[in-house]
């Protein structure tokens, strides 16, 4: 970062003392020899500390520093004067004005260190806003993605109210249907059987539960057999299996064409085809 200093003055050798003095020290150097020309040089570079006259015509050093302090705030701003206009700079330092208040003549490595210093709390200034700035814009989006992340959640809760009700739904129809179902994992566990699967291996229908139990030890071998041969899978029509002593059509399908689910829907109905159909055409077992 390029360190450019503005030295106001409107006595032409006192300028050029300052800008021979400070030029060995790699400082970009602009000069002005009034308080207006300064504004119109500000207008034009960007300059971290400015070096100005006390006593000038028309427009004194604490007038000019004012000003500059209005219109860049940022840069740091030093008066040079005599001991006898101190108390006329005090009032500026107060309301800061200026940074720092430096005699004539000077002391050529005093004014070189305030120099430095005044650089150095310049570029801290200016880091500090860009740290503030990055900090914001950092604040702005961790505003925006939180935003986002309570948009999905938001979504997220609805889709999974949603899908809790179409369970209870869909687990409300297993229950009523006129058929048992029992679901089978891939590891051969029973983790679905509705209400008519219990009545079916259950006397009384009570008391008992499929679930977790292993399908090998429910089911007859003959059965368990065609579940795991795949033929189920070329036929469309019931099997006739003698399960819980008596006679019951089996239907079976893999699980997994419309989901990632993995297991074997097991569905069985215990009434004769008769009954059934209710007097339609006969079932062909």
């Amino acid at each position: 970062m390029e360190r450019t200093i503005l030295l106001v003055d409107d006595e032409e050798h006192v300028g050029a003392a300052l800008a021979r003095l400070l030029r060995s020290d790699g400082y970009n150097i602009l000069r002005a020899n009034s308080g207006p020309q300064g504004l119109a040089v500000l207008a034009q570079h960007q300059v971290g500390v400015i070096i100005t006259d006390q006593r000038m015509p028309g427009m004194s050093g604490t007038e000019f520093l004012t000003k500059v302090r209005a219109l860049y705030p940022d840069t740091v701003r030093i008066v040079l004067s005599g001991y006898t206009e101190l108390n006329s700079v005090t009032d500026a330092i107060n309301r800061g004005a200026v940074y720092k208040f430096l005699t004539k003549p000077w002391e050529n490595d005093l004014l070189r260190a305030n120099v430095e210093e005044a650089f150095q709390h310049y570029e801290m200034k200016m880091e500090n806003a860009r740290l503030s700035e990055e900090l914001s814009l950092a604040n702005d989006a961790l505003t925006s993605i939180n935003l986002e992340l309570e948009q999905r959640v938001e979504r997220k809760t609805l889709e999974v109210v949603h899908n809790l009700e179409v369970l209870r739904v869909s687990q409300e129809m297993l229950e009523v249907m006129p058929l048992a179902a029992i679901g089978i994992d891939r590891d051969g566990m029973i983790v679905v059987a509705n209400r008519m699967a219990q009545q079916i291996f259950s006397a009384d229908g009570a008391g008992y539960s499929l679930l977790g139990e292993t399908a090998g030890t429910v089911l007859p071998a003959d059965l368990l057999a065609w579940l795991w041969s795949g033929l189920h899978q070329r036929d469309e029509d019931a099997k006739v299996f003698s399960v819980a002593g008596r006679d019951v059509r089996c239907w079976c399908r893999l699980l997994g064409e419309f989901s990632r689910s993995r297991g074997i829907l097991l569905v069985m109905d215990t009434q004769p085809c008769s009954e059934r159909l209710a007097g339609s055409h006969a079932c062909d077992l």
